[in-house]
């Protein structure tokens, strides 16, 4: 049983109403025995007693009607916000179970976005991520966006409060609060990192655009940070996904795709080829007398010239061009819609930048490329990286430095004795 020392404001006064009530009552009963007993100005004295205790009676029972009409409205209130609390626990969970299936940050984007439409409909909202460099923030996805909240594409990591301090901030101008240097508009927004295993991956914006912006803000605090808790996971697994992938397929030294992937690109673009009738080139570069830059110079030179030769090929070459290390000092380049004339171009092209190094290096830096093409080479991927390495390595017994290509395939039986080799630069 509940001590009276520990009972609720309310509990306490009704029980306190309970006993004057009873008191008024045990008093007004006796003023109206006492009548039945007495006569004259005693009986008159006592029938107004009587009265009065009726009175009483009356006004203590409405104040207590009041006081329970209170403490209804007061439970019906606490019961409104258990349910409000249980549907959005329930939302969370939804959204969480729902962001393990995203595979990127459009997907995970999305959830998000219908979540924050469902609990916090009259707010709007962007989500922002960082790029592979980690120097800016860019935008994934915005909703509920208006003329007074435009998130803007990108954002510094250096202008904003909530990344620099790693807490959830409020920019409201009409609160004089310190703003960040990227707020722009009137409109109040709260802006909240999303963290997981210590390292920042994006950052939440919630705007309110609306009297008592600041309090309704930081009404919504507990919601939006479990909002970017569920949002930090899942951007931290969608980057481990990403860093798994990007192992399989790139070499770690130069970020060049490895050997597996070259293969199977080269598959599929030869399948495209053969459908539509295009041409598809290889070429197959080795660096020169790499193992006596690396025994004069040290490993660290020979490592810092093979990322910078994979640069050179990376900027000149088209994004649908595949650049691969095929192995040690080896690398190979996959030219698709291009035929042995133009690869030897572009083989050449490439043969003089790698040249152009050399000053960069302080060390002579050069290397022989072999070209081969389907369909006018090579019949398929078969012969078509046997045909270039052949080409690679008549390009190393002519000196060096220079850029072969296997000669066209000729439909003579008597031409079938094996590719004729033309030599360039």
């Amino acid at each position: 049983m509940q001590k009276e020392g520990l009972l609720a404001p309310n509990d306490r006064q009704n029980k306190g109403l309970r006993h004057a009530m009873h008191g008024v009552m045990a008093l007004n009963v006796a003023a109206a025995a006492s009548t039945i007993f007495l006569d004259g100005h005693r009986a008159l004295i006592a029938g107004g007693v009587a009265v009065t205790c009726s009175v009483l009676v009356l006004l203590v029972a409405l104040a207590a009607t009041r006081l329970v009409a209170a403490d209804m409205k007061q439970h019906l209130e606490l019961f409104d916000q258990a349910q409000g609390t249980s549907r959005q626990i329930e939302e969370l969970f939804a959204m969480t179970d729902m962001l393990q299936a995203a595979e990127d940050h459009d997907d995970a984007g999305a959830v998000l976005m219908a979540t924050a439409h469902r609990l916090l409909p009259e707010y709007g909202g962007a989500l922002y991520v960082f790029n592979n460099s980690r120097d800016r923030l860019d935008l994934a996805k915005a909703w509920n966006v208006s003329e007074n909240f435009d998130p803007a594409a990108t954002l510094l990591p250096g202008n904003c409060w909530a990344l620099k301090r790693g807490k959830p901030h409020i920019n409201d101008a009409s609160s004089d609060t310190l703003c960040c240097m990227h707020h722009i508009g009137s409109v109040a927004t709260v802006e909240v990192p999303m963290m997981a295993r210590g390292q920042v991956f994006g950052l939440l914006v919630l705007a309110y655009d609306g009297a008592e912006a600041f309090q309704n803000l930081k009404g919504i605090r507990r919601v939006t940070r479990a909002l970017a808790d569920s949002m930090s996971l899942a951007l931290s697994n969608i980057a481990l996904r990403e860093k798994l992938r990007t192992q399989s397929l790139r070499d770690p030294l130069t970020g060049l795709y490895n050997r597996r992937y070259m293969e199977d690109a080269l598959e599929r673009y030869l399948s495209l080829a053969e459908r539509t009738g295009a041409a598809t080139s290889v070429v197959m570069i080795d660096l020169d007398n790499f193992k006596r830059l690396n025994d004069n110079y040290g490993h660290a030179k020979g490592d810092a010239v093979l990322r910078d030769v994979a640069g050179q090929f990376v900027g000149a070459l088209r994004p649908s061009d595949v650049v691969a290390r095929y192995g040690g000092e080896e690398l190979m380049v996959i030219l698709p819609n291009c035929g042995v004339e133009d690869a030897a171009a572009k083989a050449e092209m490439l043969r003089m930048r790698i040249e152009s190094l050399s000053e960069v290096h302080g060390a002579p830096i050069s290397a022989s490329f072999g070209v081969a093409t389907v369909p006018e080479t090579s019949i398929n991927a078969a012969d078509v990286i046997p045909m270039a390495d052949a080409a690679l390595y008549a390009a190393k017994n002519a000196g060096k430095n220079c850029v072969i290509a296997a000669d066209k395939r000729s439909t003579s039986p008597d031409d079938l004795v094996g590719p004729r080799l033309a030599v360039t630069g």
